[in-house]
């Protein structure tokens, strides 16, 4: 597991709460409780408070505070719905949390083009809302409700991922302040262009290290006419896995298709008051007309049931829909309290899907080696899964024991032409892995860095650990 030096961390200089607090009034904030909120992580990284908590509601308000920040040499760290978990928003180096969670207008609908504009603090349900009686939706769905400038700044995905693909393809365009200051546009809202660089693309999974996203532009889906989920349980995980792939391969347009394992079930029975089969399960959704379902639903019923599968149980009525995308949606929490008092650790690899089934078969071996309790499950259709541990707070052989447990699941998918992380980001916690997987690429990272940001001012120690970015700026500080 990567570690951060701490010791770096300096004190505001004289003047700038002073000054801060001219720009924002009682939006300026240091009360310890507040701080601790900002400076935490839903993983297993111990607290990293910032100095100082900010909360803005306008872009012209972020250039200001960049400014400012960028004369005293403060670190700042965005923040928005604080739900990612490889310690994205833990202020490291200390400065300025600049929280975006009230910069909350949706500036545009656009029906007829299918997209809209959003500031960065609006969240995927409340934009869902707003939508519906459009005919309109918003497909990325990470499970939390996150802000949208939050998932486009991790490259969220989530359950729909494998019909609709990722924050990668829903966003259209970005309004970043950079760290001079510069309010920048990334692209109009036109579907293709070919002019210049994909200044959208750099941003988006950037971590909040290159700019501070205030502006979301998204490409947005017709409500399907009929929606039906199901779940189906498996006595193997390579037949749950093969009749996703196969069903992948037919073309048939899966809209969310999750595998949970049985232990993974067990904890979903408990957390939410469900009474599924303890087995290997997916849960599936379709989209379409009525007629399509029904096709759909039709072949991958004889896929899963020539793989092992039993029946499909169906919860075609929305509040049925909506019960079991929350059980899914809250696996983690049901994951972790299997074990009460535990900290959780999730893990996040991403392989071919041709290669899932071993990969899973593999990870599954190696936990029944394991004295800690842990699950799996994933996004089966992206050949993405996670494994969150329940892990005793107190124990550092435990802790030991599961960075082991990581290390060799990495490798695996890495051996696998796969990724160390398919959705979480890099964050504190995969930047070794990040090297391990680019090699040279990584360097070319850090000179974009370097340029867009040369104080290194931009959530520092996130992506790269922070000596490997040496700031452009005087060795005192500020003078």
């Amino acid at each position: 597991m990567t570690t951060q030096d701490i010791s770096s961390r300096r004190p505001l200089p004289d003047g700038f709460l002073d000054d801060l607090r001219a720009l924002l009034g009682d939006r300026v904030q240091t009360g310890d409780a507040i701080r601790l909120e900002h400076g935490r992580s839903e993983s297993h990284f111990a607290p990293m408070p910032p100095d100082v908590v900010a909360f803005v509601e306008s872009t012209a308000e972020v250039v200001a505070i960049v400014r400012l920040c960028g004369t005293a040499y403060v670190p700042i760290i965005p923040f928005g719905a604080g739900t990612s978990v490889e310690g994205n928003t833990l202020a490291v180096q200390g400065g300025l949390s600049l929280d975006l969670s009230r910069m909350t207008k949706i500036v545009a609908v656009n029906n007829e083009d299918f997209d809209c504009t959003v500031e960065a603090g609006v969240r995927r349900e409340q934009l869902n809302e707003h939508l519906r009686d459009q005919g309109l939706f918003f497909p990325i769905d990470p499970g939390a409700n996150a802000t949208i400038g939050g998932m486009a700044s991790t490259r969220a995905s989530g359950t729909n991922a494998v019909r609709y693909g990722t924050m990668r393809e829903a966003v259209l365009g970005l309004t970043v302040v950079a760290a001079d200051g510069r309010v920048i546009r990334t692209a109009q809202r036109a579907r293709k262009s070919s002019a210049g660089y994909d200044l959208t693309r750099l941003f988006v999974g950037s971590e909040g290290t290159l700019g501070i996203v205030t502006e979301v532009t998204l490409r947005l889906h017709a409500i399907p006419e009929a929606i039906s989920a199901a779940t189906c349980s498996f006595e193997t995980i390579g037949g749950a896995v093969d009749t996703v792939v196969q069903s992948i391969q037919l073309g048939i347009p899966l809209a969310r298709v999750e595998l949970l394992d049985d232990m993974q079930i067990r904890a979903v029975n408990r957390w939410s008051n469900m009474d599924l089969p303890e087995l290997t399960t997916l849960f599936f959704e379709f989209h379409g007309s009525e007629r399509y379902v029904a096709e759909q639903v039709e072949t991958v019923g004889e896929l899963a049931a020539a793989n092992g599968g039993g029946e499909f149980q169906w919860a075609n009525l929305p509040e049925d829909r909506s019960r079991l995308w929350k059980a899914r949606h809250e696996a983690y929490y049901a994951a972790v309290n299997i074990r009460p008092g535990a900290m959780g650790w999730a893990t996040d690899v991403c392989v071919p899907i041709s290669r899932l089934a071993q990969c899973i078969t593999e990870t599954k071996a190696d936990l029944a080696a394991s004295s800690v309790p842990a699950t799996i499950l994933g996004h089966v259709g992206d050949g993405n899964f996670h494994v969150v541990f329940a892990i005793d707070r107190e124990s550092a052989e435990e802790l030991q024991e599961v960075e082991g447990i990581n290390a060799r699941l990495v490798r695996r998918a890495l051996a696998m032409d796969g990724t160390c992380t398919g959705e979480h980001g890099i964050g504190l916690g995969k930047q070794e892995w990040l090297v391990e997987e680019l090699g040279e690429a990584v360097d070319l990272m850090r000179s974009v860095k370097r340029a867009l940001d040369p104080g290194n001012l931009f959530n520092p120690g996130k992506i790269f650990a922070l000596g490997a970015i040496e700031p452009d700026m005087p060795a005192g500080g500020a003078t």
